[in-house]
C-alpha cells in the first residue's frame, strides 16, 4: 500500500485522490508523506547472502509442521546455525512469522547516515542564514557556487536543501524555516502535481456560453438580468 502511495504521489496525484484510491483517510496519507518530507525513500536492498522472504516463508512452514532446524536447513541448503539464529532473533519456534521476520531484517539493514548539512556545520550555518533572509534554495546554491567556488565543502544542490527543510524528523533545519520558503508547503512536490482534470477541479453539469438562450441577450426573463453599477 505504501509503494502504491508513493507511485501515485510521484505521478502527480493529490492527497485526496490517493486517499480514495487506497482507502485511507487523507490525514494518514499526509502523515506518511510528511515523515519523508514528500520525497519518496529509496528502496532498501538486503545484504548479499542473507535470507530471502521466500526462504523465511519456508522456515515458517517448516516450524508449523514441526520439522527440526536441521531438516529445514537441508531443504534450503543453509547451515543449521543460520536457521537457528534466524528463529531465535524473531521470537523462537512458537511465534516466528516470515513477514514479521522480513520486516525486522529490512529495518536492521537500514543504516541511515547523517544528511549533508548535519555533516558540515559551516555549510549548515551559511544555508540557515540565507534561509532566514528568505532566499530560495536555488538562490542559495548559486550564491555558494559563486562565492565558494574553490571550496568543495561549501557545495550543495537545491534539492538537498529542500530535502533537509522538508524532512523535519532530521531536525537539521528549524521547523519555522519551512514557512520561509516561498511555496509555504510543508512537503516537497514535483512539477507534475496539479489538480487539473481531477474531480475537485471540475464543475459538473456546465453549459457552454454559446448555448445560452436568446432571452439572455435582451434580458426579457428574470434571472438573466445583470446588475449595472
Amino acid at each position: 500500500m505504501k509503494a502504491d502511495l508513493w507511485r501515485r504521489w510521484r505521478a502527480g496525484e493529490s492527497i485526496s485522490v490517493i486517499s480514495r484510491q487506497i482507502g485511507k483517510p487523507p490525514g494518514s496519507v499526509f502523515t506518511v508523506l510528511k515523515h519523508h518530507g514528500g520525497i519518496a525513500p529509496g528502496s532498501c536492498k538486503a545484504r548479499a547472502g542473507s535470507l530471502t522472504v521466500g526462504e523465511r516463508d519456508e522456515i515458517s512452514r517448516g516450524l508449523c509442521a514441526g520439522e527440526s532446524y536441521r531438516a529445514i536447513a537441508g531443504l534450503l541448503g543453509r547451515a543449521v546455525s543460520t536457521i537457528s539464529r534466524e528463529v531465535n532473533k524473531n521470537g523462537g519456534r512458537d511465534v516466528y512469522r516470515a513477514i514479521a521476520a522480513q520486516e525486522r531484517a529490512l529495518d536492521r539493514a537500514r543504516r541511515p547516515k547523517q544528511c549533508l548539512l548535519a555533516r558540515r556545520p559551516v555549510l549548515k550555518q551559511a544555508v540557515l542564514t540565507l534561509l532566514r533572509e528568505e532566499w530560495s534554495p536555488e538562490q542559495i546554491t548559486g550564491h555558494l557556487r559563486l562565492h565558494h567556488s574553490d571550496d568543495p565543502g561549501m557545495r550543495i544542490s537545491h534539492e538537498t536543501i529542500y530535502r533537509s527543510v522538508c524532512t523535519t524528523r532530521w531536525k537539521v533545519v528549524p521547523r519555522e524555516l519551512c514557512k520561509r520558503l516561498r511555496t509555504g508547503r510543508p512537503i516537497r512536490k514535483n512539477k507534475r502535481h496539479t489538480v487539473k482534470g481531477q474531480w475537485r477541479s471540475q464543475i459538473t453539469g456546465t453549459r457552454p456560453i454559446d448555448e445560452r438562450p436568446e432571452t439572455a441577450e435582451d434580458r426579457s426573463e428574470f434571472g438573466t438580468w445583470k446588475a449595472i453599477w
